[in-house]
């Protein structure tokens, strides 16, 4: 496989403060690689730097054998950029803003242009000033999309999206991959990063702690499920499946509280064996997650030992 973007050692830091430190990746040509952390982790300085925004303190960024604060305008040219935060002209309508960014690129292709627009649901004539948080974002996925780039890079792309409009996101990146290009998506969010990925990074304080396939989520995914029970919970046969990482009875009698590593196959196959009142699961956030697996800068140590290409 052809390797798209290479950091190596890449840090950066703020004086005293903490930017990122040695983050070492690749990524393939063709692959849709998620970019994971809590917020604040150092997903925005790795992207700023990939951009040529910010010069690295140290390391190196490469995006098509082109170094990314040398040839930061030869880079820019390979790219789709999506921001986190989106500063634009608030006097000009969309549509202005996006004929802005395709006479910047030479031109695009007016028909797909047209079909990202109507994909998005997109209102073009309203000013940037009158668009809700969630239509910005239309804004910046689209214009970033448009003249089908060679590498997307994209900051935290569905905040502010509605569910419909995700999903229609995640096709599009699924079709920019069937079509060999690469796309470089950052997140805090596990269920977008699985839906989408080949593969995952993770960073936390500014360092990588893992890299692997997108399977690899699967040991850090926790589910708390609270179950009800027609009759008395059955706290102990619960305790002793696989995955069920706490069991708790809950003052009612009839209810129990589980925290589940993995998938849920089991514990609902249990369930299924008693008569169920009601079964409820929620995906605690990434920022849980993370409190729960790397509580300390010794586990972060411990995790980046076990980091894989």
């Amino acid at each position: 496989m052809t390797t798209l973007v290479e950091t190596q050692g890449l840090t950066k830091r703020y004086g005293s403060s903490r930017g990122i430190e040695d983050v070492t990746f690749e990524i393939n040509e063709g692959e849709v690689f998620g970019f994971l952390g809590p917020n604040g982790a150092g997903k925005t300085t790795t992207i700023r730097t990939l951009m040529g925004l910010l010069r690295p303190t140290a390391g190196s960024a490469h995006i098509g054998g082109l170094d990314c604060w040398e040839q930061s305008t030869e880079v820019k040219r390979l790219v789709g950029y999506l921001p986190g935060e989106l500063s634009l002209d608030p006097n000009l309508t969309g549509g202005q803003i996006l004929e802005y960014f395709g006479n910047l690129r030479g031109g695009v292709d007016q028909s797909h242009l047209k079909a990202l627009i109507e994909r998005m649901g997109l209102d073009p004539t309203r000013k940037f000033r009158q668009y809700s948080s969630g239509n910005k974002r239309k804004i910046g996925i689209v214009q970033a999309f448009m003249h089908r780039p060679r590498l997307l890079i994209l900051d935290e792309p569905t905040n502010g999206l509605d569910p419909l409009n995700q999903q229609e996101f995640d096709r599009m990146v699924r079709e920019v991959r069937d079509e060999g290009r690469t796309v470089f998506l950052s997140s805090h969010i596990l269920g977008e990063v699985e839906q989408t990925c080949n593969r995952v990074a993770i960073i936390r304080e500014g360092q990588l702690v893992r890299i692997g396939e997108v399977a690899a989520l699967k040991d850090i995914k926790r589910h708390d499920v609270t179950i009800t029970f027609a009759g008395d919970a059955p706290l102990e046969t619960f305790k002793a499946l696989p995955g069920v990482d706490q069991a708790e009875a809950l003052p009612d009698g009839h209810s129990l509280r589980l925290a589940v590593s993995g998938g849920l196959d089991g514990v609902i196959k249990a369930a299924a064996q008693h008569p169920v009142v009601n079964l409820t699961s929620q995906e605690p956030s990434l920022e849980e997650v993370f409190l729960r697996y790397y509580e300390d800068d010794g586990a972060v140590v411990k995790e980046a030992s076990h980091v894989v290409p």
